[in-house]
């Protein structure tokens, strides 16, 4: 299963990033966690016609902005957008007149659903929690071709994110903060944070993402928060705009 960093900032765009978008390649499906800008380069990436799946961790604005660019896609795969119970209503108001083009008008036919409690309405295992941020934000656990992959962004320290990323071949977790920085009622992480909860999860591999757009300003600053995490967790990569890898 492949796995491709669209955007890895978090709040706005930089000269190093766009805001978050991560796209799996499974055998069957294109896996996508969240629409920040970075999704504007989807359409490079889709290859064939599988069946398309978005997963949305939350409302903030640079995690659906990418919804305003997708009137410019021509894709032809089916494409459902999955949010969390109580999300869809606010999402719709978000999307559409006199903010954006509503998904009912886009050429790209986009199906708009809340997950249930159990998720069975999906053809693979996906397990989503609430995780820890001042506004409802949750992450995801999904298994496919074998591999199990949890995306948490954005989030605190939380005991939910770590039932995600219990034995996961690959966890996906947001670094807004800078080392030492604690962000409080916020509920963002910093590099120790992320690398904590790969360790206590016993996941195999760690990947930062979601790097503060004001305190990552270049991909120095990046390297600094890998080698910080990897004196925790030492399988810590941190994702930067178009990285592509096998998960």
């Amino acid at each position: 299963m492949k796995l491709t960093f669209l955007g890895t900032n978090g709040w706005y765009d930089n000269k190093i990033g766009n805001t978050v978008c991560s796209l799996l390649e499974s055998e069957k499906y294109y896996i996508i966690f969240d629409a920040g800008n970075g999704i504007y380069k989807l359409p490079s990436y889709i290859k064939s016609k599988k069946h398309i799946f978005l997963f949305l961790s939350h409302l903030h604005l640079d995690h659906i902005f990418g919804f305003h660019i997708f009137p410019k896609f021509k894709l032809k795969n089916k494409f459902n957008v999955f949010c969390p119970k109580g999300l869809k209503k606010d999402l719709m108001k978000i999307i559409d007149h006199p903010y954006a083009m509503p998904f009912r008008e886009m050429k790209l036919k986009t199906k708009i659903e809340e997950l249930s409690k159990d998720c069975r309405e999906l053809p693979f295992p996906v397990e989503c929690r609430k995780l820890y941020h001042i506004d409802p934000s949750f992450g995801y656990r999904i298994t496919l071709d074998g591999k199990t992959v949890a995306y948490c962004s954005d989030t605190g320290v939380s005991k939910n994110s770590i039932q995600l990323a219990r034995n996961a071949d690959a966890l996906i977790h947001e670094c807004a903060a800078v080392p030492k920085l604690v962000s409080g009622k916020w509920g963002h992480s910093n590099p120790e944070e992320a690398a904590g909860i790969a360790k206590k999860a016993e996941c195999k591999k760690l990947f930062l993402t979601h790097f503060s757009a004001n305190k990552y300003m270049t991909l120095k600053d990046r390297r600094r928060a890998e080698k910080v995490a990897r004196k925790i967790f030492k399988n810590t990569i941190a994702a930067r705009d178009g990285m592509a890898l096998n998960v």
